[in-house]
């Protein structure tokens, strides 16, 4: 008998529902997967408008409303709860803006039960609509916190093997095991937005699981890079929360160098991309005292799932920052000396057994 999956779709929020939501139902309904498979989307500051299209163009989902627009993280996480009081077998995150192949969520499965180690499965994301062009072979993360998508607008040629080791599967395509997800516990929503991904991949592999790459399960992915200053706030904050609560406390030692630098390339990258006071912001939350409370309980309960060592898991982060978009000459610079240090940090952690 095969086992249940609960379909998670991406909160809608204003127009994204219209603007994405068909291509993405249409797809959906044509998989093959023989399971029983049940939708679940928030809509986040749901109104009339928004509460009407849904339930007429997926009237076979259930859908969570929320008054205000709650992010991401707690978005997912209202229909993540519902589908945990449920027997389902299998959650699976999928983007409001992709579209899937036939046998997506089947070889998705397929590949999660492999082996009681795996916890997370990505499939293979391409680009829409330069579909022989790569979106995400799993995803990333440099030793400062950065998270990237692997292979990101390189031709596919199968340059990754089925059941390669990933960091973290992307929010557009996360298939976790309930039993796992109820083990190392939902997307902070601390995070809002951006980078809760990547710390619930982080929380898997200290766990003791694996999280790996479906090349064979394939979406297309209707990807629109914008460096809007928001974006540059939540993805710089929540990098730092990640590793503030996912190392430990020698290994934080040890990177705090590299931080310190990173700091101040940052600042001037925002003096000259003018995101200095989204930059300010991000040291702000970090000053105020109920942000050092949440990270106390917060670094508590992630380091209290801790099956294994810094040490295990250093040969998954990088030490290189890989973002296509933005082509500055500080990061091309940059890039080998944090490369060349990361190298010596990994040594000194494995030597140590941290």
């Amino acid at each position: 008998m095969q086992k249940k999956a609960a379909i998670i779709i991406s909160p809608n929020y204003k127009n994204y529902a219209k603007k994405y939501l068909k291509d993405f139902i249409n797809s959906l309904r044509k998989q093959d997967y023989q399971g029983k498979m049940k939708i679940f989307i928030t809509d986040n500051e749901t109104g009339p408008d928004s509460f009407e299209f849904l339930a007429k163009t997926v009237p076979e989902a259930q859908l969570i409303l929320n008054k205000t627009n709650d992010g991401y993280a707690k978005g997912c996480n209202d229909s993540i709860r519902q589908a945990l009081a449920r027997d389902f077998a299998y959650i699976i995150i999928f983007n409001i803006h992709t579209v899937l192949e036939p046998d997506c969520v089947r070889e998705m499965i397929k590949a999660a039960e492999r082996d009681n180690k795996i916890g997370a499965v990505q499939s293979r994301m391409m680009l829409w609509p330069d579909k022989n062009k790569i979106s995400s072979l799993g995803n990333a993360t440099h030793f400062l916190g950065f998270g990237y998508c692997l292979g990101y607008q390189e031709e596919w040629h199968g340059q990754a093997g089925n059941g390669s080791d990933i960091f973290y599967p992307s929010g557009s395509s996360f298939l976790i095991k309930c039993e796992v997800l109820e083990k190392v516990g939902l997307f902070d929503e601390e995070f809002w937005m951006y980078n809760e991904d990547q710390e619930l991949g982080w929380r898997i592999w200290l766990a003791g699981y694996k999280c790996v790459l479906a090349p064979q399960a394939m979406l297309y992915n209707k990807y629109e890079f914008q460096r809007s200053i928001k974006k540059f706030y939540w993805m710089d904050r929540n990098r730092i929360i990640s590793i503030l609560i996912c190392y430990k406390t020698l290994t934080l030692l040890l990177v705090f160098p590299a931080f310190i630098i990173m700091e101040f390339g940052l600042i001037l990258f925002s003096i000259k991309t003018g995101w200095l006071k989204e930059k300010l912001r991000v040291w702000a939350y970090f000053l105020n005292p109920r942000t050092w409370a949440y990270l106390y309980r917060a670094r508590k309960e992630v380091q209290s799932l801790r099956q294994v060592k810094d040490k295990d898991i250093v040969k998954l982060i990088s030490g290189r920052i890989w973002y296509q978009e933005v082509a500055d000459w500080k990061l091309k610079f940059i890039n080998p000396v944090f490369s060349l240090y990361w190298q010596i940090v990994k040594k000194i952690i494995i030597k140590l057994k941290i």
